[in-house]
């Protein structure tokens, strides 16, 4: 399996619900590697490494996480890799 790397962004009532520390709690046990923050907009933005199967099962997990967190759509493109990335933080 390759490794990819996808920026993601996360639209709908995703700002404070914990969205930020469950996708962050999320792509560590699936062992991802990236970042997550909120954006200006009010949407989430994220970039997240690993394979594409476990990408796809961290934003689908997301989609049904938590009764708050409602994500009306989702904007995602590979981007490349990060070499050297060790871990996923929540940026601010």
């Amino acid at each position: 399996m390759s490794t990819i790397r996808k920026h993601i962004k996360f639209y709908g009532s995703v700002q404070g619900v914990s969205f930020r520390y469950t996708s962050s709690t999320i792509a560590k046990k699936l062992g991802l590697t990236g970042w997550v923050r909120n954006e200006y907009d009010g949407s989430v933005e994220m970039e997240a490494q690993g394979t594409s199967e476990l990408i796809n099962k961290l934003i689908d997990t997301m989609k049904n996480v938590s009764q708050y967190i409602v994500i009306d759509n989702i904007e995602q493109k590979v981007i490349p890799v990060v070499k050297d990335e060790k871990e996923f933080i929540i940026t601010y």
